[in-house]
C-alpha cells in the first residue's frame, strides 16, 4: 500500500479520509494543518503544523499527497505554498464512482461515491467531484473547481478554474461557467456565465459581482 500525506483536517477531510480507506490504495502516514501547534503521533499517524510539511518530503520521499480542503481558494493557496511537485499528488476515486476509461483526471483530484464521469470528459487538478454528481461526455472541469453533490454537467458543458457548482445545479450542453464563479444550489444554467460572479435560479441569473476573489485574481 502506498504512503499518503493528507493536507487539511476539517470536515471535508473526513470524507476524503473515508474515501481513501474504501479505495484501498493508500495508507495515510501524516496529516498536515495550520491548526496543529506541534508534531504528535496518534494511531500510527503524524499530525504536523503546515510549516513543517517540507520535512515530510525527506521522511516519506515516495509518498503521494492530497489537499483535503473544501474551499477552492484555499486549495489553490495551499498548492502554491507547499513545496510538493505536482506529479506527487494522488488521484483519489471512490470504488463506488463510475469513471470512463477515456476520461482524463488531473493530479490532486478527488471523486466521491456514486459520482459518474462519462466518456472523454476532462477534469483538471485539485478538483472535487462530489457525491452523486454527474460529468457527462466531453465536459470539461478546470483546476480547483468543486462540483457539489448531485450537480450535473451535461454533454460538452465547461466549468472553468475555481468555479463552484452548487448541489443539484445543472448546466445544459455546451454552456460555460467562468472562472471562480459560483452557481447556487438547484440552479439551471441555460446561458453561459462569465467569471467572478455568483448566479442562481432557474434559469440562473447573476445576483452578485465583485468582492474578495475578484480583487485577488484580477488585482
Amino acid at each position: 500500500m502506498k504512503e499518503l500525506i493528507m493536507v487539511g483536517s476539517g470536515g471535508h477531510s473526513k470524507v476524503v479520509n473515508e474515501t481513501i480507506a474504501r479505495e484501498g490504495n493508500y495508507a495515510v502516514k501524516a496529516v498536515v494543518d495550520d491548526k496543529f501547534e506541534e508534531v504528535v503521533m496518534r494511531n500510527g499517524r503524524l499530525y504536523m503544523p503546515l510549516m513543517t510539511a517540507a520535512s515530510l518530503l525527506q521522511l516519506f520521499p515516495e509518498a503521494r499527497w492530497i489537499i483535503a480542503v473544501g474551499s477552492n481558494e484555499a486549495r489553490r493557496r495551499l498548492k502554491e505554498r507547499l513545496p510538493v511537485p505536482q506529479t506527487k499528488y494522488a488521484v483519489i476515486i471512490d470504488p463506488a464512482a463510475v469513471v470512463s476509461p477515456s476520461a482524463v483526471i488531473g493530479f490532486g483530484t478527488v471523486v466521491f461515491a456514486n459520482a459518474v464521469i462519462q466518456a472523454s470528459a476532462k477534469i483538471g487538478e485539485h478538483v472535487i467531484i462530489n457525491t452523486s454528481s454527474i460529468i457527462e461526455h466531453d465536459a470539461f472541469v478546470g483546476s480547483y473547481a468543486h462540483i457539489s453533490p448531485q450537480a450535473v454537467l451535461t454533454g460538452a458543458a465547461t466549468v472553468l478554474e475555481g468555479a463552484h457548482i452548487g448541489a443539484n445545479a445543472s448546466i445544459i450542453p455546451g454552456k460555460t461557467v467562468g472562472q471562480w464563479s459560483i452557481i447556487g444550489a438547484g440552479s439551471t444554467v441555460i446561458r453561459s456565465i462569465p467569471g467572478y460572479i455568483t448566479a442562481a435560479g432557474s434559469p440562473a441569473q447573476r445576483i452578485h459581482k465583485g468582492g474578495k476573489e475578484i480583487e485577488e485574481h484580477t488585482g
